[in-house]
């Protein structure tokens, strides 16, 4: 007979003392505090007591976007940290937690923002930030968000499905998988999907969400360069307007319409050059051309090119009615000035990486919206995106290699979940992690990184 490992014969007692399981949460924690979100936070929301609170609302906010960054999607969540008050101290209960988000109305919402906007400042101060040199890019992209129950504004969807359908503002920071998110709208689950006002309110928000020396500044040329993409949900004449007239450049995607069909079945063999991989190689079976010139693009702003891609479909995949040829056809429209067709296409498709933000961010908060209410679920909103930025300058500062480039499920278990145990001694506090778990002493390096960073005064 074959035998069972030998874990079901170890003795099991519950007598260990200064024992935690979430030791790499402290790391996050410690973050929020470095990054001013919690003190701000507080600050934000004071004038809506009439007394010092015993739990600090700042506190308890950002005690929820570490719960969120650490895979909780529900307010009852926050017991991970409650219930380990040696490492995390005192810790606001479920009833306190909702009492603090039914504080935060749009007023409110607005001056989290400028707080998180600030904490973002002081962490690329401290060397978490991108380089500016190369430019920033940020990725515009909505989602659906499912509900499972009756909750304010929640609606069908376009998948017929019933839920939200937020609108969300990514930076393009490919070395972290996770991705750093700058705005989110939450919108009801009937929201459109190319809605111009929503996409230029998106826009402004994620703009003023930047450090002020990284954003652009149409009368400068010297300021950073900022380009907007989005799929072609985005593509409304209004938007491209506002993303002109905000000093970014912009790479959308194109409705491929009967004269985009007409146009392309026009172009000769010899306008078609070879389409690249991400990595700059050529593509095999893929192409792109300029349309430019074959096409009305008056009201579109000046300089606006439109180009188009064409590619043999994989084995087994199915022809769009606007495919032809044997070919399927994409298209984007874009300001850039120069530039080979093949580098501007290969720029336009790394926007896929945004659907890797969102799939990172449904594990991040985004999957569920708790609250009933939709100003609490706005908020949630807000901490989703706190959460997500969260592990990115954590990532980014303390952590090098694999880790820094991981997704937040498996930073989770290699980091978040080490187990440790605390003593204390000559009235200091030690907390000792299990040194035989893999990433232990790159936890512990993380802690010395994070404490001796720049920080501004």
């Amino acid at each position: 007979m074959v035998q069972d490992s030998k874990a079901s014969s170890v003795r099991v007692t519950a007598d260990g003392e200064g024992l935690v399981s979430r030791a790499g949460v402290a790391l996050l924690r410690e973050l929020t505090i470095s990054t001013g979100l919690g003190t701000g936070w507080s600050e934000a929301l004071l004038d809506t007591y009439a007394g010092i609170p015993v739990h600090l609302p700042g506190r308890v906010l950002a005690d929820l976007a570490v719960m969120i960054a650490d895979g909780g999607d529900a307010l009852a969540h926050l017991a991970t940290l409650r219930d380990q008050d040696k490492l995390f101290g005192a810790v606001a209960s479920d009833a306190t937690a909702w009492r603090v988000l039914d504080r935060v109305d749009d007023e409110h919402l607005a001056r989290l923002r400028a707080v998180r906007a600030h904490a973002r400042e002081r962490a690329w101060a401290a060397g978490a930030g991108p380089d500016l040199t190369a430019g920033l890019t940020i990725d515009i992209d909505a989602t659906i968000s499912i509900a499972h129950s009756e909750k304010e504004n929640a609606a069908k969807t376009w998948k017929k499905t019933f839920g939200f359908h937020p609108l969300l503002a990514y930076l393009d920071r490919p070395e972290v998988a996770g991705g750093e998110a700058l705005a989110g709208i939450l919108r009801p689950g009937k929201a459109g999907s190319n809605t111009a006002a929503d996409h230029i309110e998106i826009l402004t928000m994620a703009l003023e969400s930047l450090p002020a020396h990284a954003r652009p500044d149409p009368a400068d040329p010297a300021a950073p360069q900022v380009m907007v993409r989005t799929d072609a949900a985005g593509a409304t004449h209004a938007f491209a307007a506002a993303v002109r007239e905000a000093g970014c450049g912009f790479s959308m995607g194109f409705p491929i319409t009967l004269d985009v069909q007409t146009a392309v079945l026009a172009i000769p063999d010899e306008a078609w050059v070879p389409a690249c991989d991400l990595d700059g190689e050529p593509r095999n079976g893929a192409w792109v051309a300029e349309l430019t010139g074959m096409l009305d693009v008056a009201k579109w702003p000046p300089g606006s090119r439109v180009i188009i891609r064409r590619e043999r479909p994989h084995p087994g995949a199915q022809l769009r009615f606007t495919d032809a040829d044997g070919h399927r056809f994409t298209a984007f429209i874009t300001d850039t000035e120069g530039g080979q067709l093949a580098d501007l296409e290969t720029r336009h498709r790394s926007h896929a990486r945004v659907e890797d933000r969102i799939r990172c961010g449904k594990t991040t908060g985004l999957r569920n919206f708790p609250c009933r209410g939709y100003p609490e679920n706005k908020a949630w909103l807000e901490l989703s995106l706190t959460a997500a930025d969260l592990l990115t300058w954590t990532q980014t500062l303390c952590f090098t290699g694999d880790l820094a480039r991981a997704e937040p499920a498996t930073f989770r278990y290699r980091i978040c979940a080490i187990a440790g145990k605390l003593t204390r001694t000559a009235r200091v506090t030690t907390m000792h992690l299990d040194q035989d778990w893999p990433w232990a002493q790159h936890l512990a390096t993380a802690f010395i990184r994070l404490r001796a960073a720049p920080w501004p005064g």
